[in-house]
């Protein structure tokens, strides 16, 4: 399972998972509120791209999915509740992703990036809008951009 993910150690794997709940605590709860709208959005992309995706986004994703909700709600108590200090801890945790994710090949390293970043953008566009979707306020799009996160390019097409 997960073949490319083969040179990171355990703690560097289990970063990489915690990454989709603390994206979805950082961008759903930048407004100072994680509602169920939000929650629920998250989940259902996380439980899309399980079956969606191909290889080893597809494995991660399916790992991520089993235990989604709890995983976000552990985050959620092992943070501070107080939003700054909270996106400035899970700022430093997600920015520990770039030396990992710069141990992966560039085309696997990219597409983790790459996932992470539309993930950020599926969240933020969960609640608010037209019919409660497609817009995202000032604190979401603040942090969706995962500005903490370095930018992986990669040169193959998807």
């Amino acid at each position: 399972m997960l073949d490319n993910l083969t040179n990171l150690s355990e703690v560097e794997k289990n970063q990489l998972f915690e990454a989709i709940p603390l994206i979805t605590v950082l961008v759903a709860g930048a407004d100072g509120n994680i509602d169920s709208e939000e929650m629920a959005w998250a989940q259902k992309v996380t439980d899309i791209r399980s079956y969606n995706l191909k290889g080893d986004l597809k494995e991660y994703f399916e790992k991520v999915h089993v235990n989604f909700v709890e995983n976000v709600n552990a985050a959620v108590a092992s943070l501070p509740q107080d939003v700054q200090a909270r996106n400035s801890a899970i700022s430093d945790k997600l920015s520990e992703l770039n030396p990992i994710l710069a141990k992966l090949d560039v085309n696997t390293g990219a597409k983790f990036y790459n996932s992470f970043i539309t993930f950020a953008e599926h969240v933020a566009k969960a609640s608010g809008g037209f019919m409660g979707f497609m817009t995202i306020n000032k604190y979401e799009g603040e942090v969706m951009g995962l500005n903490m996160l370095t930018p992986i390019i990669s040169d193959e097409e998807e």
